[in-house]
This record gives C-alpha cells, sequence and structure tokens, in this order.
C-alpha cells in the first residue's frame, strides 16, 4: 500500500515551499493546538502536527470500516449493560489495577443504588491498521476502541482543506477531488443534541468535563460550536469545579452552578493522574445523576483493553449480540490476536510465545491516552519481570500488526520538514443514542466517516 509522493518528496527546495503554504492554511483553517510552554492562554497556539500529503486509503477497507461500525456501536452498548459479564472479565484486572478497580466500584455504587440515568449516549473512536497479508492484499485489522474522550473529531473536520490546498498547488486537481468529506464534529454534536433532546428539558445544558490545562481545547471547541449552532449551550467545568459546585436534587437531577445538566461529556478522566481523591468523589457524584453521561461509567468499562481481549474468545460474541451472526462475522473480521496474560496455563503460554518471538507482540496495560504499550525489548525485560507476578493480569498482549510504511514528509512547530517512512490509522467515529426503557440500542445514531 505504497503512496505515489515518491518524486514529490525528493526537491527539498519545493519541499520546503509546500510546507510553508501547508502550515499557513493549518493555520487559518484552524487545526490548532495550545503549546505546551503556556497551555491555559488562549494567545499561544501553534498547528497540530500533521502530515503534507494524506495517506492512501483502499476504498474497499473504508467501506468494511464503515459497515462495522454500527456492529461496534451495538457491541459496545451491549457490553456495558452486561453487568455480569463486565465483572467476571474484569476480576483479575481489578485486583492488579487500582484504576480500573476504582471505575468498578463505582460501577457497583451506580447498581446498588439503582441507575437515575434515562438516556445512554455514546461516542466512540475505532482504530484500526492495514495488515499486510501473505499474498500482499492489505486487511483491516482494530488497534482498540475508544470510548471515553474520542479525540480529534473537530481538527480531523479541518485538515482535508488543508489537504485539498496542497495538491491543488501542486496542479493535482484530480488528486484533491479524490480526497474525502469529512466532518466528525458535526456526527459527534448531532448524538450529544439527540441524547440532549431525549433528556426533554430545553433549559438545561450541556457539561464537558475538561483538564484544566487542555491543549487539545480547539478539537473540543469545533463540537461546542456545532451545539450553539443549535441553540444547545455548553459549559466547561473541571472535575474540581463539580466538586466544589455540582449538587444532585431529591430526582437525582445534576446542577452545576444552579444550572440543570442534561448531558455530560468526558473530556477528561480515562487517566490514573487525571484523579485525585476529590475528582473521584466528583465522578460518582456525576455517575449517581440522572444526566446522559458520555460515557457512562459501564461504557468506560466496556473500552477497556481487557474486555477487547475477552471479546475475540469463541462464542462471546454470539453471546452478547444473539441473533446477529452477520454482525458477528463483521466484527471478527477485524480482530487481531488478543491473549490474556491472567495468572494459569493459557497466560503462560501467552507469555512463553512473547518471549519465544517478540517481534510478533505487543504489550497492552489497561490504560488510554496513548503512549503505555511496550514493544521489542522493553517488553521482553516486562514481561520476564511479570511471568511470576498477579500483576501480569493487568495487562494483555496483542498481535502485532505489520502495516505497509511508505514516504510522506511530516510537520510539527519548531522542527524542519522531514521526509519519514510512515504508517497510519484509520480512525472510524460512532454515535449511538439508547433510551434505558429499551434492552437493546434502536437508536445507533450515525454512521460516521473518518
Amino acid at each position: 500500500m505504497a503512496t505515489n509522493w515518491g518524486s514529490l518528496l525528493q526537491d527539498k527546495q519545493q519541499l520546503e515551499e509546500l510546507a510553508r503554504q501547508a502550515v499557513d492554511r493549518a493555520l487559518a483553517e484552524g487545526v490548532l493546538l495550545r503549546t505546551s510552554q503556556e497551555p491555559t492562554s488562549s494567545e499561544v497556539v501553534s498547528y497540530a502536527p500533521f502530515t503534507l500529503f494524506p495517506s492512501l486509503v483502499p476504498s474497499a477497507l473504508l467501506e468494511q470500516a464503515y459497515a462495522v461500525q454500527m456492529d461496534f456501536n451495538l457491541l459496545v452498548d451491549a457490553v456495558s449493560q452486561n453487568a455480569a459479564f463486565l465483572e467476571q472479565t474484569l476480576s483479575s484486572t481489578i485486583k492488579q489495577d487500582d484504576f480500573t478497580a476504582r471505575l468498578f466500584d463505582i460501577h457497583k455504587q451506580v447498581l446498588k443504588e439503582g441507575i437515575a440515568q434515562t438516556v445512554f449516549l455514546g461516542l466512540n473512536r475505532s482504530d484500526y491498521m492495514f495488515q499486510r497479508s501473505a499474498d500482499g492484499s492489505p486487511a483491516l485489522k482494530q488497534i482498540e476502541i475508544n470510548t471515553i474522550s474520542a479525540s480529534f473529531g473537530g481538527l480531523a473536520s479541518r485538515t482535508p482543506a488543508v489537504h485539498r490546498h496542497v495538491l491543488s498547488v501542486l496542479s493535482k486537481t484530480k488528486e484533491a477531488g479524490k480526497i474525502l468529506s469529512n466532518n466528525p464534529s458535526k456526527g459527534l454534536a448531532l448524538g450529544i443534541a439527540k441524547a440532549w433532546e431525549l433528556y426533554g428539558s430545553p433549559n438545561a445544558l450541556v457539561l464537558l468535563i475538561a483538564q484544566e490545562k487542555e491543549r487539545n481545547i480547539f478539537d473540543q471547541r469545533a463540537i461546542e460550536n456545532e451545539l450553539l449552532a443549535r441553540n444547545i449551550h455548553v459549559i466547561r467545568r473541571t472535575f474540581e469545579d463539580i466538586s466544589e459546585k455540582g449538587s444532585l436534587d431529591q430526582d437525582r437531577r445534576l446542577f452545576v452552578d444552579g444550572q440543570e445538566i442534561a448531558v455530560v461529556y468526558f473530556r477528561d478522566g480515562y487517566m490514573p493522574r487525571q484523579y485525585s481523591l476529590q475528582n473521584w468523589e466528583a465522578r460518582l457524584l456525576l455517575e449517581r445523576s440522572h444526566a446522559a453521561k458520555c460515557p457512562d461509567i459501564a461504557t468506560q468499562l466496556a473500552g477497556t483493553k481487557k474486555v477487547q481481549q475477552e471479546l475475540s474468545r469463541p462464542g462471546m460474541l454470539e453471546m452478547l449480540l444473539p441473533g446477529q451472526p452477520e454482525a458477528v462475522a463483521r466484527l471478527r473480521a477485524t480482530f487481531a490476536g488478543l491473549y490474556s496474560l491472567d495468572v494459569g496455563e493459557e497466560g503462560d503460554q501467552a507469555i512463553a510465545e512473547a518471549l519465544a518471538a517478540p517481534s510478533r507482540f505487543v504489550l497492552k496495560p489497561q490504560r488510554e491516552g496513548g503512549g503505555n504499550n511496550l514493544y521489542g525489548e522493553e517488553m521482553v525485560q516486562a514481561l520476564k519481570q511479570l511471568k511470576d507476578s498477579e500483576e501480569r493480569a493487568s495487562y494483555i498482549l496483542m498481535e502485532k500488526i505489520e502495516p505497509e510504511p511508505f514516504e510522506n514528509c511530516l510537520l510539527r512547530p519548531g522542527s524542519p520538514a522531514r521526509v519519514v517512512q510512515c504508517i497510519s490509522e484509520l480512525g472510524i467515529f460512532g454515535v449511538y443514542v439508547r433510551p434505558r426503557t429499551q434492552d437493546l440500542p434502536t437508536l445507533p445514531g450515525y454512521q460516521m466517516k473518518p
């Protein structure tokens, strides 16, 4: 799956001029991040890193990814409603991973008290790579599904214009015309708007749980602006704000600063360092409320690596999606090899295989946010330390996907344009909205372009 930009990457002078034009267009389009030096200042921004040229995606695999997204929406929602499956699947993990254990404790408390939430909203992103097969044809393989704070829908909505501009400068109008329209920020906002509508209080607000120092704020603002265009108002608050100014009335309606909240949209709360004791208490308050949460705690647990691994076992998809063999087949076709590291013969065998052929595997902890996976020698050293410890149950082992590399030019603030070997991921956003009165979602929402 090589790209066709090779000849364009050889002329250094042309490349530098294209890079300058691309960066200027990215700034003009709003492909922006706050800088790491002053993340709280609205005046200090730069462009988000991007490639000079777009990545080529085989049309058949793109259509496959579109088609299976509805199935993943249904699957995630089915997992979130199956308390017994979650408890059994995560039983070994929560003994060793404090973060997952704390999330699960909130899940249990909400179930014990009784779920007040009546509208459920999922904004997910399923990430894929194209695995090289023996005959040279690529196959779509899922890396993971993100069920909390699935980001870059806003910036992705603005990037096609940048790549069209670059190709137009090169008079490659035919290639520019093949860049697909892409507006996930609108689709994500439509999902939030539907949940807000079903909540049924026209004066209620959408609450976006944000980090205090948020570099990726423009990605979030794109969704907020889409909602405001529909006369739905969004307030941004931190967990600390909720702890100080959030409350529930006798019907467990959520109020922040005296304003009723219809939907809570989490763009924080997916990593351990984002929680203090005060923040955990705020998360519990939000989960106990009547407001629609995106995600609710069960849906966040449904996106853990351990659940992903367990779903690959024979019969699991059939149990969770009974009577839907076509959906099961579509889902299973995207799975890479996933292996449990629980203490026992199965986990011992997985570790032995990884140590014997480390280039074939990747070690994954129960973490979101990127940068947590271990490869190669790092993975080998970690497995040697973990193999006789129960702590290994907090990880899973995954088959390493081997996509075809290609040349492109990376553009990063403060760095010269660099031609490097790249591999790409394909992210497909999916939305579903479900009233609690139904056992399975009949409003699987909008099928989003990547």
